[in-house]
């Protein structure tokens, strides 16, 4: 489904295209987020995402590159990318691209809302002058908050005191709100739910818990490593009660969440338990230009393709409209049917 719409100047980057579409899928869907993974290599080997025992598998690709594929997207309708991985901060030219993208306009003529994610190794030097090359705000993944537990799920010594290093640069430059989100398994860290809601208050920054999906590397993953939404609340609960916070759109993935006296935010986001499909907006883009319209999903589409072979902006837009369309109800994690994907979340980009 498409609404044709004048193109602003900002994103133009075919002088002869006159008008394309806003992005909806055939269940009418508005997409408004691109997720764009810039690496698959990492710095860490966390049990639930990686085996460890392989590194990147896909390729990378230049700033240019991206930055074709981005204009597209936002031409399109996109409002709000994040850059992921892999290890986003890996990359030697992420201060270009986030200046870049800084310049582009929205088809509404507003900029664009540029955010990251990381799981903050590298932060503590690269806050400041990614604030200064133009990037709103940062999620860190942070998934215990003491240094024995986080060394052990990070599986780099030495980890936890370089990650909240980085938080607090990140607040201190003001790449806020600053999120630090945290995918419980249980028996594993689920007893940090109540530090990890002690550390929002403390260190002010929202705290997001994830229940743990069938995404990781080795396929380890079965329904009773879950800690689900509503376990989650009650052991919260019997820290300090809680008063739920409205979302900021029907798409938000979080269920939000204040303590009683208002101090600290978190968030859980529920993908297993509780789904949110019937509201996403989100695309993602790999670092090999593959554009995948679920995290679950069994094949990607080839973007990057469509330009190397020669093909025109106009002809790329067409390419991730027609993508869009095909973009899943929903995933079936749980269900008799359900297939993993065909690539992990480090691989397709968080």
């Amino acid at each position: 489904m498409a609404i044709a719409v004048p193109i602003p100047d900002g994103v133009r980057s075919d002088a002869s295209a006159v008008s394309f579409a806003r992005l909806r899928d055939k269940y009418d869907r508005a997409i408004t987020d691109l997720r764009v993974s810039i690496t698959d290599r990492c710095n860490y080997k966390c049990v639930y995402c990686r085996t460890g025992e392989s590194g990147a598998q896909y390729a990378e690709l230049s700033v240019a590159d991206y930055l074709r594929m981005i204009r597209a997207f936002v031409g399109l309708g996109i409002e709000k990318v994040r850059l992921t991985g892999g290890e986003p901060l890996l990359r030697r030219d992420i201060l270009k691209l986030v200046r870049e993208l800084r310049g582009m306009r929205t088809l509404d003529g507003r900029l664009l809302d540029i955010a990251l994610t990381t799981n903050g190794h590298l932060l503590e030097d690269l806050a400041g002058p990614l604030r200064d090359a133009g990037l709103d705000r940062v999620t860190v993944s942070m998934d215990a908050v003491d240094a024995a537990t986080f060394a052990r799920i990070t599986r780099v010594p030495g980890s936890f005191d370089a990650v909240l290093a980085g938080v607090r640069a990140a607040k201190r430059v003001g790449l806020e709100p600053v999120k630090v989100n945290c995918v419980l398994l249980r028996g594993f860290n689920d007893g940090q739910i109540v530090d990890f809601a002690k550390f929002s208050r403390d260190e002010g920054v929202i705290v997001r818990f994830i229940e743990f999906m069938p995404l990781e590397e080795g396929r380890v993953w079965s329904p009773e490593t879950v800690v689900p939404l509503k376990e989650i609340v009650a052991r919260l609960e019997e820290f300090m009660p809680l008063r739920p916070l409205p979302g900021h759109a029907a798409s938000e993935t979080a269920r939000r969440y204040t303590f009683a006296d208002g101090v600290g935010e978190v968030g859980i986001i529920a993908p297993v338990s509780q789904p949110f499909c019937g509201h996403c907006s989100r695309v993602r883009l790999t670092s090999d230009g593959k554009i995948r319209t679920c995290l679950f999903s069994q094949s990607d589409h080839d973007l990057y393709g469509v330009l190397a072979r020669g093909g025109s902006d106009e002809a790329a837009r067409e390419f991730i409209v027609r993508t869009v369309e095909q973009k899943e109800a929903r995933h079936h994690i749980g269900e008799p049917e359900f297939l993993k994907p065909s690539r992990s979340m480090v691989h397709i980009g968080g």
